[in-house]
């Protein structure tokens, strides 16, 4: 919502080329002393073009032209200023762009656009935050919120109500930021709005760790987890999954906090405040061993796969000797529990043939090289296990497991047989 007026962004360096020279050529076409409207609102276009671009400095010398130029025409400067403020924002002019808002939604107002109006309100509540200045944020935020819920529009509403209660939560108010952010939720998962949930659920969740409600605190993290996958929005995932972990922490559950602190960090696409705070919880929780086998004991076995699912994700995008300790790790799980050994393995194959074809092979040869430092009984007892477990699955895909399995083991002269 840093626009109400969102174009479409270029999809590589010839087409922004190609968009930039178009909207220049009208611009030579248009001269804004015979021209003004048509000049400003091929400004106003390529403006926002420009900043979809993530070129704000030139955005916004393109949008304060617009704004000038539509000086009869109030709807149209607002909709600039608007715009405008999202370059200034992005270009960090946080104050310029806060007053710029602020102008912004006066001219919706003015023009009765009200949901415009409460855009620039939302906009100028985050201006706000960034800056530092949290009652004025509440205060817009909280007036954005109102506007949309009075307008009806459920999902804006919902994300002005995220933002107020990250607000709420910077500043020390984490019982009030629980209550505003509950409604997010609601709304999100009512209207299958993912992301929504995904960034309400983790607020909300922080919010009760703060106020110490760690068993909510866990439920509302792992709800942030599940709304993005991944393989979608790994951002937001490593994000979710490193807050949990401190949720765990905070439970003293120490296992799953380290489990959830190492797929957190090892994410590809995380960035670094969030890989940072990983090494952290795992530094205080110290070095842990056996902790996977530990969390599948304390879980039923229909919640196997998708423990081990998130672990083997981690390992298929691990360093070679982290991934190598992890799959030493688990084997040692494994045969530690003969009774449920063969279920166990089922679900680590079932995993398995969820990755792409090549992670799964090379996941598979680590586990052979890894195999190989044991002993030969405990060899013996792995393959075993690991054979009778392929036949519980359907004709296609043992098939294609025993033949990963034992072509790999041929290649590595291991013995066999698999499957």
């Amino acid at each position: 919502m840093s626009q109400t007026n969102p174009v479409t962004p270029g999809t590589g360096e010839a087409s922004e080329g190609a968009v930039l020279q178009e909207m220049e050529g009208r611009l030579k076409r248009y001269p804004a002393n015979r021209y003004p409207i048509q000049h400003a609102t091929t400004q106003f276009h390529l403006g926002g073009q420009l900043l979809e671009f993530g070129r704000a400095a030139e955005a916004h010398a393109c949008l304060a032209v617009a704004a000038e130029l539509f000086a009869d025409l109030p709807h149209q400067q607002a909709r600039a200023r608007n715009l405008l403020g999202a370059a200034l924002r992005m270009d960090g002019r946080l104050h310029q762009a806060a007053r710029t808002f602020e102008q912004a939604q006066a001219g919706f107002i003015e023009v009765g656009q009200l949901l415009e109006a409460a855009a620039a309100a939302f906009n100028l509540g985050l201006v706000q935050a960034q800056a530092g200045d949290a009652p004025a944020a509440e205060t817009s935020l909280e007036d954005a919120r109102r506007r949309f819920d009075d307008l009806g529009a459920e999902v804006q509403a919902a994300a002005a109500a995220r933002e107020l209660a990250s607000t709420l939560l910077a500043s020390g108010q984490a019982g009030r930021a629980i209550e505003v952010v509950k409604s997010a939720v609601s709304v999100s998962e009512q209207v299958g709005d993912r992301p929504g949930l995904g960034a309400a659920a983790n607020t909300l969740g922080l919010a009760l760790l703060a106020e110490d409600r760690t068993d909510e605190a866990v439920e509302a993290l792992r709800s942030a987890v599940g709304a993005h996958p991944r393989g979608v929005r790994p951002d937001g995932y490593a994000m979710a999954k490193v807050n949990l972990a401190l949720a765990y922490e905070a439970g003293g559950d120490a296992p799953r906090a380290r489990l959830s602190a190492l797929q957190g960090g090892g994410t590809p696409g995380a960035d670094d405040a969030v890989r940072d705070q990983a090494m952290a919880v795992a530094s205080r929780l110290g070095i842990g061993v056996g902790d996977l086998g530990s969390v599948l004991d304390d879980e039923p076995a229909e919640h196997w796969l998708p423990v081990l699912r998130e672990e083997i994700l981690r390992w298929a995008d691990a360093d070679p000797a982290d991934r190598e300790a992890s799959v030493t790790g688990w084997i040692r799980d494994l045969l530690a529990r003969p009774g449920r050994a063969l279920d166990l393995t089922e679900a680590w194959l079932g995993a398995m043939l969820e990755l792409p074809p090549a992670a799964m092979a090379s996941l598979i040869r680590t586990t052979l090289e890894t195999l190989d430092r044991f002993g030969a009984e405990d060899q013996k007892r792995f393959r075993i296990h690991t054979s009778r477990a392929m036949g519980r699955f359907n004709v296609p895909q043992w098939m294609r497991l025993k033949d990963l399995f034992s072509r790999t083991a041929d290649e590595l002269a291991l013995e066999g047989p698999w499957g």
